[in-house]
């Protein structure tokens, strides 16, 4: 494991992965029982995707949050550094801070918001597309995990992703979630030809942006939804024509908002 730095840790950033996923949870584990393995067992997950996790905060943090322990009857493990103390302190705060928040908005009268729809939008990403979706199953396809998300009008957007990936976040069908993607990865035309590894949704063009060099395109998805992507120059689409819209699954993101 490299020498340690002493930097003070990014706590905001380090943080902001605490209500979707593990990584906390492992970095708490390594605290109490002072082994990677064991903090990925008592996890439930595998011990390469605890390094990830390790790696992940590391990187957020803009320090070690974790140092190797050398010798002892055990022949040494892990142990976190003071950045990794601080880190849990506030996660700790931080969870209680939030959980008063959301248990008042769910309190919230009928018609209005609850806390769940309230806690998506405190996610922050550069990815226009974010909808919320259900799991519907998790199946192996090609040494990766092919996770079906169903939207709110029933249709499914297919996500690849790994084995460590889903383990982090605890993904299990019946799930609520957040599917988010690029706009730059959602090809849009009047018709598709259907692929194997690509998503192809249906809708109404909403609004475009005319240039015969192409453009941006928002399409009405069911639901209430609207996916924002690129069409082709000479793509010819309207205002209010049906059209479809072309996905990688590799490029589909799964989030969780609490």
């Amino acid at each position: 494991m490299p020498a340690m730095k002493t930097a003070r840790p990014q706590l905001a950033e380090a943080l902001g992965h605490e209500v979707t996923d593990k990584r906390i949870d492992i970095l708490r584990r390594i605290g109490v029982s002072g082994s990677i393995s064991e903090a990925a067992r008592g996890a439930g997950v595998s011990y390469k995707a605890a390094w990830q996790a390790l790696e992940t905060l590391n990187n957020l943090a803009g320090t070690a949050l974790v140092e190797k322990v050398v010798g002892g009857s055990g022949g040494g493990g892990a142990r976190l550094t003071a950045a990794g103390d601080r880190v849990l302190q506030a996660a700790g705060l931080l969870s209680q801070s939030r959980s008063s928040v959301l248990a008042l908005l769910e309190q919230a009268p009928p018609g209005q918001a609850q806390g769940t729809s309230l806690a998506a939008l405190g996610l922050r990403t550069s990815m226009r597309n974010q909808f919320p979706c259900q799991v519907q199953s998790i199946t192996r396809k090609e040494g990766l995990l092919r996770v079906a998300l169903a939207l709110p009008d029933g249709a499914l957007l297919l996500s690849r992703i790994t084995r460590e990936s889903s383990q982090l976040l605890g993904l299990s069908p019946g799930m609520a979630v957040l599917a988010l993607c690029k706009a730059t990865a959602v090809q849009v035309a009047q018709s598709l030809e259907p692929s194997a590894s690509r998503n192809v949704l249906h809708g109404v063009v909403s609004r475009l942006h005319r240039s015969t060099q192409g453009g941006e395109v928002s399409l009405g998805l069911g639901g209430g939804l609207h996916l924002v992507g690129f069409a082709a120059a000479g793509h010819g689409l309207k205002t209010g024509q049906s059209a479809m819209a072309s996905i990688e699954e590799s490029g589909v993101v799964i989030a969780l908002s609490h």
